[in-house]
């Protein structure tokens, strides 16, 4: 019995040193299997990428979506930290952008509508009377080229889509380039470039829910995001165009916070999202640099989440939307918060609000975005 024992120890902190500790010598690799069939008869799959230290990753080329992401614990048990489906047919019946990368536009712009050089662009409106995440038929939805290249962290899937001219409304042929790799140090960094030949607006965003317990709802999860300002919204969630201290407000995450702390505030910020689900204005010192935009902490498995980012913006979504109405990994049920969103971005209804930061992409530009979750354990 006192073998067993001291047996188990020693395995958990080998574990534990293989995870937390310097990475192990290798690469990352990344291997192909096929994901199904779309009803249009293209052919889906899926990249499995795993890192030296046996953190794993699962890329399909539709939607250029995350769709499963394994990190231990810290007892060093790996577990799906990310919502979504095991097939094809799911991500197709079911539109919740798990894992999805999001274009043209990720969040809202008011009306469907904006004006670039004087030309007034109508979009599909897919939100009320808003257009949200691309439209109807946006970059989740389609199926990306798919090509497994070589980076200083080894093997990395690197996703190409063109959208052709006024597709859902936007000017330009636009060429989006997604790479996903996994970094020695347990980080899964998405790196976003574009080119156009025709003016137009352009937010990428990758939208995947987490939940660092694997199941069950997210309250206790402890939240930092390094941003003094929000930008408040109307009952449609478009912002209003001010930027707002969170300085005494739920929005207030500049200490950690468990995310159920404030959730249910007597606050008209909070009654409109049914929640979080705001853009907060993150802390740069420089427009391109990629800093630490948030930490979170989930006190049971002792997994630790840091976001960063080149991005000026980033969505703070809990889940308020889910309703069990669907199953996903596992025959787990999505249930309200059972997942949160940190959504990397440049502001919702920037094409309308011209004291935003630009989401202008001309052509000769190129459109260079990266975003990174790390992982470790405390």
């Amino acid at each position: 019995m006192e073998y067993r024992f001291l047996l188990l120890a020693v395995t958990c902190i080998f574990c534990l040193l293989a995870f937390c500790g310097p990475a192990q010598k290798g690469e990352s690799t990344i291997t192909k299997k096929s994901f199904g069939t779309t009803p249009e008869g293209l052919q889906a799959d899926i990249y499995t990428i795993v890192n030296p230290n046996g953190v794993e990753a699962q890329v399909t080329n539709f939607g250029a979506t995350l769709v499963s992401l394994k990190v231990p614990n810290k007892n060093g048990k790996p577990d799906d930290v990310v919502l979504g489906f095991d097939n094809l047919k799911d991500y197709i019946e079911h539109r919740n952008f798990f894992g999805a990368s999001v274009g043209r536009y990720g969040n809202r712009i008011a009306k469907g509508k904006f004006i670039l050089d004087g030309v007034e662009y109508t979009l599909v409106t897919n939100n009320g009377p808003n257009h949200l995440h691309g439209g109807i038929k946006g970059f989740d939805r389609a199926i990306w080229d798919a090509e497994i290249i070589s980076t200083d962290d080894g093997q990395a899937l690197q996703l190409t889509y063109v959208s052709k001219d006024m597709e859902e409304g936007y000017p330009g042929n636009l060429t989006s380039v997604i790479t996903y790799s996994l970094t020695a140090d347990n980080g899964v960094r998405i790196e976003y470039k574009a080119t156009t030949d025709k003016k137009t607006v352009l937010n990428l965003t990758n939208h995947s829910y987490f939940n660092l317990k694997n199941s069950g709802d997210i309250l206790d999860h402890v939240v930092t995001i390094n941003a003094d300002n929000t930008t408040p919204v109307d009952e449609g969630l478009i912002p209003t165009g001010e930027l707002k201290s969170v300085e005494g407000t739920p929005f207030d995450f500049r200490k950690p916070t468990a995310i159920g702390a404030r959730i249910d505030a007597d606050d008209q910020q909070i009654k409109f999202g049914g929640g979080y689900d705001h853009n907060f204005v993150l802390n740069k010192e420089s427009e391109a640099e990629l800093s630490l935009a948030a930490r979170v902490t989930e006190p049971t498995t002792g997994r630790v989440m840091e976001v960063y980012t080149t991005e000026p913006g980033m969505q703070f979504y809990t889940g308020n939307f889910l309703d069990g109405s669907v199953t996903g990994k596992y025959g787990r049920v999505y249930e309200k918060r059972n997942a949160f969103c940190l959504e990397t971005q440049h502001f919702p209804d920037s094409p309308n609000k011209p004291e935003f930061p630009t989401t202008v992409l001309e052509p000769g530009q190129t459109y260079s975005t990266v975003t990174m979750y790390k992982f470790s354990v405390e």
